[in-house]
């Protein structure tokens, strides 16, 4: 069985195009071509990603797409070339691009997506064109962190009405070093700054009216893109800039990850955050420790059954710990479901804490999370099966089917409706339809077949089975449960067993709704294994607790409600989610919305299922553990 894991672990690292550490940087020789080529325009605001193209910008002869890994497509990337001369070394002063007539309907889309805030992505030697940012904290220190691309254009308003400008003139600063051996230049960074100005009609060639980097044209006319003409006469210009620094290839994508002054305040809280659940998880383990140990040990200095009749706990529930739930099928492909997604997650936090997933290589994070999920299907099948076999469960063939298609069915199905409305609306975010017959074939060409092969080794007869036998034996009348306290209703107590496992990542999913939905980078896996290791604590020391608790209060119905203890952290995750909708965002577009609840609604149900089974595993394991210490009559 490992050695099948240790295949699909390599296998799903080969086919992820991984970034490994080490590769040698790219450098340029003087006066060397230095192509700029283009990505999708994105906003918050409507979270649409569009063509570059789709406006009506300068064009090259002809016009070609990047080659894309499958991450860069899910995530809605379309690069394309550029007609922008670059020369290494080489600067450039009001370079004249091209002029361009805008018809009446191309001034109303320019002023639509300046309304809407949409941004400019460029891309210089694999890095993103960036805006500088000048930040001071309390203590009065000055940084520069970045902005991803630039804005298209900006707004004024005047009276009751808007005016709209453009930016046709982008100064472009490259940031360089030059390798002390060979004396080739190497790009460690690229600073943009757009303005807006309105050059004469004429104009052909070179001028020297744009403006400098970092000065605002205020003594300029900015050319608007007014939606009550017929026309306008837009012309694009650039200039190049290059300034060496004093920064190693290898460290140039810090500044891009360099996290603002309010992240850091809720660096720190998330610091006090983890200390606090360190510390009660810490307790609520040691007392668990010391309250278990009396129970077993009491238990066996029992010398005769009257004694034992006159005792109360989870020792009189021995007989019926084991029987098997309500809807035994659905509970077992919850399991795993939740198994292939802890699997997943726990490889990628590993590769991504040794490198491998590197901003520099796009989409592979995405990619390596799709292959990954599809490979882990083979456990998902292993475990599935095996807890149906203990329940005694006589259609193995339907709950393998059910366990394949159940997370990925559904993800799939919320997917499929949002590709739709992002297709209607001309999206770049639509996925082709080459790349859904794509993952179709992932999922029925490799997943499915790889949870029935799980699935056969899992409903295998094994010498653990045969050890347990009489542990799992239950007897042929159900005990009764005695009447419980309204606070001991199962509602009420997993709906407050998930509170705690939420606690322990919530402020974590601050920065990681900013990363997807304000397009931040998000790169700070060495801090998320930890939460992620919290989270894993918390869950299964949660579920562990409760299920305590139950199994004293002579109540065995512990199956579902161990999954659902820990997993019901998933409801509160959504209230966050709602909750950062309506605080943080700015979206409007009733699309858009959709698009965030859908998106989020997978999300959701993934972090169910692995906080479901970390749960649910935790207390099984436990169950099992506690009634095999003692003596069964």
């Amino acid at each position: 069985m490992w050695r099948v894991f240790f295949f699909l672990f390599v296998s799903a690292v080969v086919f992820t195009h991984a970034y490994l550490p080490g590769v040698a940087p790219k450098g340029y020789e003087d006066w060397e071509p230095i192509p700029l080529k283009v990505n999708s325009l994105t906003s918050v605001h409507t979270q649409l990603p569009f063509k570059y193209y789709s406006l009506p910008f300068c064009r090259p002869n002809e016009i070609q797409d990047a080659a894309e890994n499958l991450g860069e497509i899910l995530l809605g990337d379309w690069i394309e070339n550029s007609p922008y001369e670059i020369l290494a070394g080489v600067e450039s002063n009001c370079k004249v691009l091209c002029k361009v007539v805008l018809t009446e309907s191309d001034l109303k889309l320019f002023s639509k997506r300046i309304k809407e805030d949409y941004r400019v992505h460029w891309l210089i030697d694999n890095l993103p064109a960036a805006t500088p940012k000048l930040t001071i904290d309390p203590s009065g220190k000055s940084a520069i962190v970045y902005e991803d691309g630039f804005p298209l254009g900006r707004s004024e308003k005047i009276g009751n009405e808007y005016n709209y400008y453009i930016h046709n003139h982008v100064s472009i600063k490259i940031l360089y070093n030059r390798d002390a051996v060979d004396n080739l230049v190497r790009i460690v960074g690229v600073e943009v700054d757009p303005q807006s100005v309105e050059y004469p009609k004429d104009t052909k060639k070179n001028i020297d009216t744009c403006p400098q980097f970092g000065y605002a044209s205020v003594d300029l006319p900015q050319q608007s893109v007014n939606v009550d003409s017929k026309s306008e006469t837009a012309v694009f210009t650039y200039s190049v800039l290059w300034e060496p620094k004093d920064i190693k290839w290898a460290s140039r994508w810090d500044i891009y990850l360099l996290m603002s002054n309010d992240e850091q305040i809720h660096w720190f809280s998330i610091l006090n955050s983890l200390m606090i659940v360190l510390f009660l998880t810490g307790m609520v383990a040691m007392i668990m420790l010391r309250t278990l140990r009396t129970d077993v040990l009491r238990y066996r200095e029992m010398e005769n059954q009257e004694e034992l009749q006159e005792e109360t706990g989870w020792k009189l529930v021995h007989g019926d710990v084991f029987r098997p739930p309500s809807l035994p099928m659905l509970l077992s492909s919850f399991v795993g479901s939740g198994v292939q997604v802890f699997s997943m997650t726990m490889i990628t936090m590993i590769f991504a804490i040794l490198g491998f997933w590197s901003p520099a290589n796009r989409g592979a994070l995405m990619s390596a999370m799709v292959f990954l999920f599809v490979f882990m299907g083979l456990f998902a099948g292993y475990f599935s099966s095996k807890l149906y076999k203990q329940f005694n469960g006589p259609h193995w063939k339907k709950n393998t089917l059910l366990t394949a298609m159940l997370f990925p069915g559904l993800s799939f199905g919320i997917f499929f409706v949002l590709n739709i409305i992002l297709a209607f609306k001309g999206s770049t975010g639509a996925v082709p339809f080459g790349t859904l017959v794509a993952l179709v074939a992932l999922w029925f060409g490799i997943s499915v077949p790889l949870v029935f092969l799980g699935s056969y080794f899992g409903y295998k007869k094994t010498a653990d089975e045969e050890k347990n036998k009489g542990l799992f034996r239950t007897n042929q009348i159900p005990r009764q449960i005695p009447e419980r306290l309204w606070y001991a209703h199962p509602i009420l107590v997993v709906m407050m067993g998930g509170i705690l496992p939420f606690g322990a990542v919530f402020i974590e999913l601050f920065f990681i709704f900013s990363s997807i939905w304000l397009h931040q980078f998000y790169y700070l896996f060495g801090f998320l294994a930890i939460v992620f290791i919290i989270l894993i604590i918390t869950c299964s020391e949660i579920s562990i607790v409760l299920c305590y608790f139950q199994l004293c209060s002579e109540d065995y119905h512990w199956w579902w409600r161990s999954f659902l203890t820990s997993g019901a952290s998933a409801f509160y995750v959504f209230l966050y989610a709602m909750f950062y909708f309506f605080t943080k965002l700015q979206i409007t577009q009733f699309v858009s919305t959709v698009l965030y609840v859908g998106y989020t609604l997978i999300m959701v149900f993934g972090f169910f299922f692995l906080t479901g089974f970390i749960g649910f595993w935790s207390c099984y394991v436990f169950v099992t553990k506690i009634y095999s210490s003692i003596k069964l009559e």
